[in-house]
């Protein structure tokens, strides 16, 4: 499927935006340190080259890797907490796929961080969770996406950890996933076609702020770093909107 195998997106000198194979220095597998590439050609999700030059979220949710987290008014109060977790990206298109033949559908992998507000998620959102993490950029993700065939075929043993304000906050491994991710892909295709370019988050570590005594929220400012081995990290820092309320 892929022929890259890291994937960065980057504005370039000619103030273009390229997909590319990440280049990075001997030793270095923090997608986030990526300084050159060399530019894909064609599909990334089909027909590509590399070339030798340098729980349900609306796609509205999705962010870059250093992008503030937006806090609407109404999610202003306490109960916003972050989780991180390994992201595979759909690459191929299939309904009822089995665990076995999963791999096959997943393009790579990256790190992402589910922020999600516990108020809204629990009680205010009428049962009904993706409320409660769905709200505008509030699923960063990146720094690019290792490729699932070619150098991360099995993503079980991965160290993955959150900090706020440089407080690891999680910290874990990927082989204390209780799906693990071809599982995952199976139960969400049932009955359901899953395309290119579907994101898939895949469950967060103990240790996330509800689960504290007394609970961590986090707070205007507040930065919020998300890490996954071999992929790099996230560097988001939560950003309480100031008057996000309609006018006539």
């Amino acid at each position: 499927m892929a022929r890259f195998n890291r994937l960065v997106r980057f504005l370039a000198h000619d103030k273009r935006i390229y997909h590319g194979d990440a280049l990075l220095p001997s030793g270095v597998t923090d997608l986030g340190r990526c300084t050159q590439a060399k530019i894909i050609k064609g599909d990334i999700f089909g027909e590509h080259e590399v070339t030798d030059e340098i729980i349900y979220k609306p796609l509205s949710t999705l962010a870059g890797p250093n992008d503030p987290i937006p806090i609407p008014h109404i999610a202003q109060g306490p109960g916003l907490d972050y989780e991180c977790e390994l992201v595979a990206i759909i690459g191929r298109e299939g309904r009822d796929i089995s665990a076995a033949n999963a791999g096959a559908h997943i393009l790579g992998y990256c790190v992402g961080n589910d922020v999600s507000h516990r108020e809204w998620q629990l009680t205010r959102g009428g049962g009904q969770w993706s409320l409660g993490k769905g709200f505008d950029g509030w699923a960063p993700i990146g720094p690019g996406i290792v490729s699932a065939a070619r150098v991360m075929p099995d993503p079980h043993a991965l160290k993955i950890s959150t900090s706020v304000n440089g407080t690891k906050v999680q910290d874990s491994c990927t082989a204390d996933m209780i799906f693990g991710v071809h599982e995952i892909v199976r139960f969400l295709s049932q009955g359901t076609t899953l395309l290119p370019g579907d994101v898939v988050f895949t469950g967060t570590p103990e240790g996330v702020g509800a689960a504290r005594k007394p609970p961590l929220w986090l707070g205007d400012g507040d930065l919020v770093e998300v890490e996954l081995e071999g992929v790099g990290r996230l560097r988001n820092r939560v950003e309480f909107v100031k008057d996000d309320r309609s006018r006539l």
